[in-house]
């Protein structure tokens, strides 16, 4: 591989279109550009993504997103090596639309095309060289907060996100081991039907958060008034369940008279999001006391919670001193074209001359998928 790789990465596995410019050099993954077209307005009067509303956008967006994404770059096409482009799992109608893209462009251009899982994306936006200085937490860091974001193997990735919650243990780059998962609804899934229960915006992650942020700030010494529980927490695996959470939930607001429920919603987001962070963190910490890997990193949308980033962080420097916590960027966080780019550049690192000749067809033969299970 020449000193620099750079890549073309697109997303639009749901409701965001993204495009960035991203290169692989000696010093790491650096981000020449980043552009997103964010669709939450749109669905928030529905409460959720409609898969059709969404291709809809992304045939308006995507072009145009491209376009700025070399603009601010500073670059041209021919200066790209390689496409790289999200094509599973997601919604059909818009992955359709970025890997079409992707693939005619590919075929335009004479350059490889490479697709990539949406969660090996997060998993590797952990990888991203943040030029801005970024304080996640109120704790003291570690000796690795000026390091460079290197992967020491074996890695055990915590994945949270509105679709995954799973633990996934990485022995060498794109190799990956599921050891536990959510049995129902994923932990994204779980913050956002909460936030419908309680009436909340769309989507239900920040508005959570910002409800529980409420209840701390009102409530110097936490009461615990509200009792959630905490589900699997004490299972003999890593696996998850979140779905009985959103039931207890249920429960308090039917039996919350209706003019005292806007009262206690603070209460109940804080006593909510600290039960998924328990179990999250809980297992997390259990897993990497079987698995002794060097690094433990969190990703997917929810990694954006800065409660769950800081107290899996205190967990972590607690319990393993010796093992280096990563977490993504906030930006890169959500859902985005940079942690496709930044997946493309160690697949393409490690593929043989064969298949990177293969590359080159790809625009022919490349699929999508719904739902599919990440693989080496």
């Amino acid at each position: 591989m020449k000193s620099q790789f750079t890549v073309l990465a697109i997303e639009t596995s749901c409701d965001e279109t993204s495009a960035a410019i991203v290169c692989q050099n000696e010093s790491g993954v650096h981000v020449r550009s980043n552009i997103v077209s964010s669709q939450i307005q749109l669905h928030a009067k529905w409460g959720g993504v409609v898969p059709s509303l969404a291709a809809r956008e992304h045939v308006v967006n995507i072009i145009p997103v491209i376009k700025q994404a070399f603009l601010e770059a500073h670059i041209l096409p021919e200066h790209v090596d390689c496409i790289a482009v999200t094509n599973r799992p997601g919604l059909i109608p818009a992955l359709l639309i970025g890997t079409m893209t992707a693939k005619t462009l590919s075929w335009l251009w004479k350059k490889p095309l490479i697709g990539i899982h949406h969660i090996e994306g997060h998993i590797y936006a952990n990888s991203i060289e943040n030029d801005k200085e970024e304080t996640l937490s109120n704790i003291p860091h570690t000796k690795n907060e000026h390091r460079k974001k290197e992967f020491n193997f074996p890695i055990l990735a915590l994945v949270v996100s509105g679709g995954h919650t799973q633990i996934v243990l990485m022995r060498n780059h794109v190799t990956y081991e599921i050891i536990g998962e959510t049995q129902d609804d994923a932990a994204g899934e779980a913050f956002d039907k909460v936030a419908r229960l309680l009436g909340l915006e769309y989507p239900g992650g920040p508005a959570v958060s910002r409800e529980a942020k409420k209840y701390r700030e009102q409530t110097p010494q936490i009461q615990r008034g509200i009792v959630l529980p905490r589900p699997m927490i004490q299972s003999k695996n890593y696996h998850f369940s979140f779905s009985g959470l959103k039931t207890a939930v249920l429960t308090v607001v039917k039996k919350t008279p209706p003019d005292v429920l806007p009262q206690i919603i603070p209460e109940i987001c804080h006593e909510f999001q600290q039960a998924v962070i328990d179990v999250l963190t809980e297992k997390t910490l259990r897993a990497a006391q079987e698995f002794s890997p060097k690094t433990i990193l969190l990703a997917g949308g929810v990694s954006a919670n800065i409660e769950l980033r800081a107290q899996l962080e205190k967990k972590v420097h607690e319990e393993f001193s010796d093992v280096t916590y990563l977490v993504p960027s906030l930006e890169y966080s959500v859902d985005n074209a940079v942690m496709i780019g930044a997946a493309a550049c160690f697949r393409w690192k490690i593929m043989s001359a064969k298949e990177r000749e293969q590359a080159k067809k790809s625009w022919k033969s490349l699929e999508i998928s719904a739902h599919e299970r990440m693989r080496t």
